[in-house]
């Protein structure tokens, strides 16, 4: 059945009488054992994800409906003949439609839901980079396996180095495309000249989007599994999740269905593979040459979002889906593994998606994200180059997935009031003839994402005075030494800056002011600033008989975890401002609360309480917005992973800064990615895996230089443990790295020189656990009296 243009979803109890004999044919093989395998154009309509109204899958159907406008206008403008849109969300399809023609020459023929494209670069993720992880969950190929142990005629001109991860992350350093007339004289021919090609730039250290790379992938599972890609992609994912209309090289009936692209010759290409290079390889290979519908593309993608399976059928461990589709940092990009995740090459991307979507397009004119957050599909196919190669549709299929994500109306709204929106509930009233200092930054925001400065300067009965800024400064994009004093633009009050000659404010400018009011997002780390920001100024009010207000906000950590070690007495600084574990699990309302009590402050102590927030709740929870507390704190996960990475960071290691994802990775030219993944996976520590990987920062420390690491994958965060992690990647880089990892440097944010001692002597992670936790359970206990909430 075609469904044009005009027709609307079909419901799902009203299927054809063909259909229903599938049903009953399926039911009948099942009951007498029989395994059928679809070949290639034969397609599974059990496996198809169910039809459901917009409304049961929490979006707005009204909104789906911009679809069509902007469709529309890609028509007109003779961007694509006409298109294929699907949107899925929960597991069902909430539209699906086709547009205009898949043909328009020789004679007009109108798209059809059903239309078969040639997918292009969709081949890389959808069948290279899946069978790819399938042979990784099989243990037949790792991803640090260098290409040349598998194909030892790739190990030429400097390519002997390149590993499997590079490939899969565009960063082996080869060339996007060799020479069409190298594959003139046939595949044979064409690979030997693949084999002598030379690197464009050293593995690991450029960002280089290349088909060959792809190509080689698709040989290596040629080599290591025996079948080439299209036999082990067919028998290892399309057949078994019943995609039936997916594969290389489709047959009469699927072609008949295929949107044609341009002509090679006097024909037209329909179900042949457009890619020249692809085409002189016989239509097989790894950068190209897949075909598929919308329907089963949403089938491959709710095998993703599924971890791995789709209902009985298994194709990756979750495991392999994690490390797939998470963002690896590429210079001045994310890439997945074989997918895209934010680079040069997202314009297809939704605005809206979450920071786990990805995705990918392809030169013909398609695009599938994939968003597990927001547990949406969007696919976007169309024929863009059908008649004449002109068409442009990437900047459409990123509008379009915009329309889906915002068409979502369930998405969690705020249930929490932090400080500012309480004060600003009650009008101010605690603040009421006050002439105020506020200590702010880009943080500093009302659950509406109105800064609390604007706030201020427009409530009638509170005088707004000055502006303080800490490190970072009032917009927090600075990363430097030293900040100067300066002018807000919007208010026209001075900036007094705490990171600049003084870090605690002084008497002149405090000159005119009654009260201090702080407002900055902490992230429950001891060595992050702000909280000794807030100290010192704590210091100054009592000094000059200030009143001292804290607009509380949640622990974005949660406020039940709590871990060492301790900072010893007498190593008190500003990245250590009070003796506190490394993660201490209070918010800063609290900890202005016994910073008075501890420090013996003399201070007039208001604390504006969040309402709304208890806690065991992390900052996913609170639906708040989340806005980066500094330039490299660019998420919640960020902040989960800082209390045990960031301690890595004052050793002669990258943590991440000068990558998209800053204490995610940690690595250096010394490091053994693989050895350190191996030894740390092989403790099974709750909630996180470690996958080897090389990265060059293109800022901070080793700036421009390869280093050998490890991206650290959070897979439960509930379970996960930053400190102890942290505790145990220290061990195994004393252990490994004995010469090279200059451990000493660890003391200087851990502040506990008896851990230090026993991980420099090489003692085990529990032991400098147990040393670190000694005091720590004095600390719990002598906390609960400023704790002001409950879990």
């Amino acid at each position: 059945m075609h469904r044009l243009a005009s027709s609307p979803l079909p419901c799902p109890a009203l299927l054809p009488e063909w259909r229903l004999h599938l049903r009953f044919a399926a039911i009948l093989s099942c009951t007498i054992g029989l395994l059928l395998l679809l070949p290639v154009g034969v397609r599974s309509d059990e496996s198809r994800l169910p039809v459901q109204a917009p409304e049961a899958a929490g979006m707005d159907a009204e909104q789906l409906r911009a679809i069509d406008g902007l469709v529309a206008e890609g028509i007109a403008a003779g961007e694509m003949p006409g298109c294929v849109v699907l949107v899925a969300r929960r597991g069902g399809v909430v539209w699906l439609k086709a547009y205009g023609n898949r043909q328009v020459e020789p004679a007009p023929v109108a798209m059809t839901t059903d239309t078969v494209f040639d997918l292009a670069s969709l081949t890389k993720p959808v069948a290279t980079a899946t069978s790819v992880m399938k042979l990784i969950d099989e243990g037949l190929l790792r991803l640090d396996d260098r290409v040349a142990k598998h194909i030892p005629e790739f190990g030429q001109n400097g390519k002997q180095d390149v590993t499997v991860y590079d490939l899969l992350t565009h960063q082996g350093g080869l060339t996007p495309d060799n020479a069409l007339r190298d594959y003139e004289d046939g595949p044979q021919p064409a690979w030997e000249r693949i084999w002598v090609l030379g690197l464009r730039a050293e593995p690991g250290t450029k960002f280089i989007y290349t088909d060959v790379g792809f190509m080689v992938l698709a040989e290596l599972v040629r080599r290591v599994s025996g079948k080439d890609i299209h036999a082990y992609s067919q028998g290892q994912t399309f057949q078994p999740l019943g995609m039936g209309e997916t594969g290389y090289l489709p047959d009469e009936t699927l072609r008949e269905r295929a949107a044609p692209t341009e002509r090679r010759g006097e024909q037209w290409m329909r179900g042949e593979v457009h890619d020249p290079r692809a085409f002189l390889l016989g239509g097989v290979a790894g950068h190209a040459g897949l075909f598929s519908t919308a329907e089963e593309l949403a089938v491959f993608a709710q095998m993703l979002l599924d971890r791995g399976r789709r209902g009985e059928v298994r194709v990756l461990s979750e495991r392999a889906v994690a490390e797939m589709t998470v963002g690896y940092p590429v210079p001045d990009a994310l890439r997945g593994l074989g997918w895209d995740v934010r680079s040069g090459y997202s314009s297809n991307r939704g605005a809206g998606f979450s920071p786990s979507a990805f995705g990918h397009g392809g030169f013909t004119g398609t695009a599938l994200w994939i968003d597990p957050q927001l547990e949406l599909i969007v696919v976007f196919l169309s024929n863009r180059l059908h008649p004449d190669g002109r068409g442009s549709v990437n900047r459409l299929a990123g509008r379009i997935g915009s329309v889906a994500a915002a068409a979502i109306t369930d998405r969690p709204k705020p249930s929490v009031l932090t400080g500012i929106d309480v004060l600003q509930r009650d009008e101010f009233q605690s603040l009421a003839g006050r002439r105020v200092g506020l200590i702010t930054n880009q943080t500093g925001i009302n659950r509406d994402g109105v800064s609390t400065i604007q706030l201020m300067a427009e409530a009638t009965n509170v005088e707004l005075v000055a502006l303080f800024s800490p490190e970072h400064g009032l917009q927090g994009r600075l990363d430097v030494a030293r900040i100067a004093d300066g002018r807000d633009d919007t208010t026209g009050l001075p900036v007094f800056s705490l990171y600049g000659e003084s870090r605690k404010p002084t008497a002149e400018s405090l000159r005119g002011i009654d009260t201090l009011v702080f407002d900055i997002q902490d992230i429950g780390t001891r060595f992050y600033t702000y909280i000794s920001t807030m100290g010192l100024a704590m210091e100054a009010a009592a000094e000059h008989g200030l009143r001292f207000v804290v607009l509380d906000r949640p622990n974005p950590i949660g406020g039940v975890e709590v871990s060492g070690p301790m900072l010893d007495p007498g190593r008190e600084s500003f990245v250590g401002y009070h003796r506190l574990p490394v993660r201490h699990g209070m918010t800063i309302g609290e900890l202005a609360g016994l910073f008075r009590a501890e420090r013996r402050l003399d201070l007039d102590l208001q604390v504006v309480r969040i309402e709304g927030w208890r806690r065991g709740d992390d900052f996913d929870r609170t639906a708040l917005p989340w806005i980066n507390p500094s330039p490299n704190m660019r998420s919640p996960l960020e902040a989960l992973l800082y209390p045990g990475i960031g301690l890595l960071e004052t050793t002669n290691l990258s943590v991440g800064r000068g990558t998209e994802i800053p204490f995610e990775v940690i690595g250096a030219p010394w490091l053994d990615g693989s050895q350190l993944a191996e030894r740390c996976n092989g403790l099974n520590l709750p909630g996180v895996r470690f996958v080897p990987i090389a990265f060059a920062p293109t800022a901070s420390k080793f700036a421009g230089q390869r280093c050998g690491g490890v991206r650290i994958v959070v897979t439960n965060p509930e379970a996960y443990q930053s400190v102890l992690t942290g505790l145990h990647v220290a061990v195994q880089l004393r252990q490994l790295h004995p010469n090279d990892w200059q451990a000493a440097a660890y003391g200087r944010l851990l502040g506990n020189q008896a851990v230090l001692e026993a991980l420099v002597d090489g003692r085990s992670a529990a032991e400098l656990e147990a040393i670190a936790e000694a005091e720590v359970k004095e600390f719990v206990k002598r906390r609960e009296a400023y704790l002001l909430y409950s879990e």
